[in-house]
């Protein structure tokens, strides 16, 4: 009769290697780096170099990921980006289990003794936020208000206490992360957006320091349409005096952004028109591109924005008022 030893049954997690998500940062040709920009970057580092993370917040089209990316590129690390999504739980930060892999030896060198061993191993994934910590990466974190806030929760030991928890690696001994000394991290969010973003825990805001963004001043929105679009300076100034100009439309408007400016300036450049008011086809450009619902400007059920905006071509660089009419701003820059 073959007798039969006891099972040696293991179960332990173990790790798979990843191929890092990370990417580095590139200056382009086209960034702006006005003493608006400059003065931006440099608060942002000053907080960052002694380990604070740092909160890009401000409506949207103030430039908060661009900015992000290019502070990011001036600590010369690679750098892991994660856009808060509200589907997000916890393992889709940190990692997860991928499944197990099984492994079974049967021995019956002895014909009379049959031999059995067998390992069931759990594998585990890392995920962006754990690559970062692990290999001292730049983490950028879009808009982390779209993520609930028990899903941010890991955040607060990495930023506090530079450890990360990892409880289903505890049966591996490897429960906790060291945070590499150069992880450092970015966020950015937009305070004024109620679709698809939660409130942020206290505990989270206290542990970041938030530089609240603004629309960029006039020269430096003149600089970014200039440079993504080829126009000559003169149509670059005046399609942003007319971009600043329509925000003052309507109640609580924070629109047109920057990109309008943008896009009018490119469309223009393809057409190789320029930004004159008896120009048609610089007149349709911007009476579509400026239209937005956003503004709830109306008479008789009927949107006023084709007016408003044709109210602000001929303020900016329409012909020069006759005697007795009332005189636009000088220079093709509109009052704000």
């Amino acid at each position: 009769m073959k007798s039969e030893a006891l099972t040696a049954e293991s179960v332990r997690v173990v790790q798979i290697p990843t191929t890092s998500d990370s990417v580095v940062p590139e200056p382009s040709e086209e960034f702006v780096a006005t003493p608006y920009v400059k003065q931006l970057t440099e608060r942002a580092l000053a907080y960052l170099e002694v380990g604070y993370p740092v909160h890009f917040a401000g409506p949207a089209g103030t430039g908060k990921t661009t900015l992000a990316f290019h502070v990011a590129a001036q600590l010369g690390r690679p750098v892991i980006l994660i856009h808060g999504d509200d589907e997000f739980g916890s393992s889709d930060l940190v990692g997860r289990d991928a499944g197990y892999r099984r492994h079974k030896v049967i021995d019956n060198f002895i014909h009379s003794v049959l031999k059995t061993e067998e390992e069931m191993k759990s594998l585990w994934v890392d995920n962006r936020l754990t690559t970062a910590c692990r290999e001292g990466c730049t983490l950028i974190y879009d808009e982390f208000t779209r993520s609930r806030p028990e899903a941010n929760n890991v955040l607060l030991s990495i930023l506090e206490e530079r450890i990360l928890d990892l409880p289903s690696l505890r049966r591996n001994g490897e429960g906790y992360l060291e945070v590499h000394p150069d992880f450092r991290a970015l966020f950015t969010s937009n305070p004024e957006e109620y679709a698809g973003a939660h409130k942020t825990q206290d505990a989270l805001i206290d542990r970041l320091i938030t530089i609240s963004l603004g629309h960029y001043d006039r020269e430096t929105e003149i600089q970014i349409a200039r440079a993504k679009s080829g126009l000559a300076d003169r149509d670059a100034e005046v399609i942003v005096d007319i971009v600043r100009l329509m925000r003052g439309v309507g109640v609580n408007n924070h629109r047109p952004t920057v990109r309008a400016g943008i896009a009018i300036a490119r469309i223009l450049a393809h057409r190789k028109c320029h930004a004159r008011w008896d120009d048609p086809a610089f007149q349709w450009i911007c009476r579509d591109v400026l239209n937005t619902d956003t503004v709830k400007v109306t008479r008789d059920g009927q949107s006023l924005m084709p007016l408003k905006v044709d109210e602000a071509i001929r303020k900016v660089c329409g012909p020069p008022a006759r005697h007795g009419q009332k005189h636009g701003p000088k220079n093709g820059k509109s009052k704000e």
